[in-house]
């Protein structure tokens, strides 16, 4: 059976939309930010190590809502300065900006302990056997580090990622129209909560099984010459 909508196929369709691009693009930079950490932590220089440490430990200590709404509301004065500077009236973080930020930074401190996890775990013995073949160091870790901490990473991130596509709801409160806010929108409209509310758990389920499928074939294709190695 198929519920009645009233009309607001089209608006969850875009809504639906809007969480894709919000989740892929706070990936991103969180997949940035996580790494960078994630050097930092495992730095010789404490300067770093101390860098690498807060910026995991204050981000994971303040739950992601309040990072929604400190980034939007608490940056209202300073973009409007800068918009100033440069002649340009009202200038203001959009609300897909400012989730893309919130949730990147939050996704970040959480990627950090995964990609140090990942660092610690490969043996050191790799790193001496690229400087014995006279390899530099930005090449052995583009060429023998990275990509065996991509394998041993990915699963941990897959995790994240579906904690992160559900925390695109949280931007609703700052008017971005993804699902949750397009799903509030029609029950106003239709007094008919569990209908949207269903369909939104639905929608939800969707894509964390596509971004489980998405995964399984990173895991699998990352994980290719490891296992003809190790046959």
């Amino acid at each position: 059976m198929i519920p009645d909508l009233h009309g607001f196929g089209p608006a969850l369709l875009a809504g639906t939309w809007m969480t894709i691009q919000l989740a892929l693009a706070a990936l991103a930079l969180g997949l940035v930010l996580g790494l960078l950490g994630a050097l930092a932590k495992t730095s010789p220089f404490a300067a770093l190590r101390w860098i690498g440490g807060t910026y995991s430990t204050i981000v994971r200590g303040v739950p992601e809502l309040l990072w929604v709404l400190l980034i939007y509301f608490g940056t209202i004065g300073l973009v409007r300065g800068i918009g100033e500077i440069f002649g340009i009236e009202n200038l203001a973080l959009s609300p897909f900006t400012a989730g893309t930020i919130a949730l990147g930074l939050c996704f970040g401190a959480y990627a950090t302990e995964v990609f140090r996890g990942a660092l610690l775990a490969i043996p050191k013995g790799h790193r001496e056997a690229g400087l014995a073949l006279g390899l530099g160091k930005p090449r052995i870790f583009l060429r023998l580090i990275l990509p065996q901490m991509w394998r041993l990473a990915l699963p941990g991130l897959g995790n994240l990622f579906m904690i992160l596509m559900k925390d695109t709801a949280l931007v609703s409160v700052i008017g971005l129209d993804e699902i949750m806010r397009s799903s509030q929108i029609a029950v106003t409209a239709s007094k008919e909560p569990f209908t949207f509310f269903v369909v939104a758990a639905f929608i939800y389920l969707g894509l964390t099984v596509i971004a489980m499928s998405g995964m399984y074939f990173l895991e699998k294709r990352a994980g290719r010459g490891f296992a003809r190695s190790t046959a």
